[in-house]
């Protein structure tokens, strides 16, 4: 029997290993990491999460995301991500001597960043850094100042030279390249291919995958289909890529990101709920928007950050279905999606999803959990 027609009461070491990190393991073999995006965008797979029942007639398998209208329903609402990838890694090297790669994560205060450098162990308060662009044969500097360490990351603050009307975004894209993350070693993509059709707000140093996956063709027809679409804000950091590192799960300490979910999103989800609509967030850094702003009471329009942690026997507040990529093995990511399905029905359509020759990671394939999917609580 397949596992999409069956859904099992827990028994306790079900229970147990979904607060183990050990229960977040699977074996990826390495060629399907994927390397590079589909295209057309809308042309990659889908899996589609269902309820037993609807299963039968709508198999897991043997979708492409473009399939999308079909599988939702008028009067849905997609909550997305808009943030944009910032050109964040940049190459220079000290006044003293030696090369230096710099990969920056958020801004502490005006044109003062954190960062991690490398090689960084011997990088003191004072260091001075230059960064050339070199640009039509002219080489224009930007010089930074180690004026910090941060103990929590083993990053950086790095005040940089710049006039105080002048946002260090603003120059990025003559001296920084757009990172690609570390499991993507062979990608010819454009730099345009790593961000979002609807990407409007920079800061972010990764992109939000699952909506890797749009056209503005499939946009413009969701919404003739009556399938509308809100938008929230997270700068997605470093910490999306960083592994659990503890064993019992409930004592991981989440790192924070910077959220913004405004007041016309809370009320297009308000007015999709009234109406009998679904919530669907468009990946998990939507999920985790949405979810950290009604954290403590109802959904309320908030700008701030949150470091809220989502794994199996966590209540739903908001989300109540989820497009999503396919994850890394005991990352904070997978114990998400777990806690929409469960941890062990996830990873046996993983499985599935490997042996169908599925691409996983960042550019790979998509996985839409609908709300007649989620686990049932018996």
């Amino acid at each position: 029997m397949n596992m999409e027609q069956q859904i099992l009461q827990p028994n306790a070491q079900d229970v147990n290993l979904d607060c183990s990190l050990s229960g977040y393991n699977y074996e990826l073999p390495p060629g399907r990491i994927a390397q590079n995006p589909a295209v057309p965008r809308d042309s990659s797979k889908l899996l589609v999460v269902n309820s037993p029942e609807t299963a039968k007639t709508i198999p897991p398998l043997n979708h492409i995301f473009r399939d999308l209208p079909e599988l939702l329903k008028p009067g849905d609402l997609l909550v997305m991500n808009n943030t944009k990838v910032i050109p964040a890694r940049l190459y220079g090297y000290k006044s003293t001597g030696g090369s230096v790669e710099v990969l920056l994560l958020e801004e502490r205060r005006h044109n003062c960043w954190l960062a991690l450098v490398k090689p960084g162990k011997r990088f003191k308060v004072g260091n001075e850094i230059i960064f050339t662009d070199g640009e039509d044969g002219k080489k224009q500097e930007l010089r930074a100042v180690v004026v910090e360490s941060d103990p929590e990351t083993g990053g950086r603050l790095l005040q940089f030279d710049l006039p105080a009307e002048v946002p260090l975004v603003q120059v990025l894209g003559k001296f920084g390249q757009i990172p690609l993350p570390p499991y993507i070693t062979a990608s010819t993509a454009a730099d345009e291919q790593y961000q979002t059709v609807y990407a409007q707000e920079e800061g972010a140093i990764a992109a939000p995958t699952a909506g890797l996956h749009f056209t503005p063709e499939l946009l413009e027809k969701l919404r003739n289909c009556g399938i509308n679409q809100a938008f929230i804000t997270l700068h997605v950091g470093v910490g999306t890529f960083r592994p659990v590192e503890v064993e019992d799960v409930t004592t991981h300490a989440m790192h924070e990101e910077w959220i913004e979910v405004p007041a016309d999103t809370v009320k297009q989800i308000r007015a999709t709920q009234a109406a009998g609509g679904r919530i669907i967030a468009v990946g998990t850094t939507a999920v985790r928007a949405l979810e950290g702003a009604a954290q403590f009471g109802d959904l309320q329009p908030f700008v701030g950050k949150t470091n809220l942690f989502i794994y199996p026997g966590y209540e739903w507040r908001v989300v109540e279905g989820l497009i999503t990529n396919f994850h890394l093995p005991r990352s904070s990511l997978l114990m998400l999606v777990s806690a929409l399905i469960g941890r062990q029905r996830l990873l046996d359509l993983y499985q599935e999803a490997i042996a169908s020759e599925y691409r996983f990671y960042s550019f790979g394939d998509a996985m839409v959990i609908l709300p007649e999917g989620k686990s049932i609580k018996l």
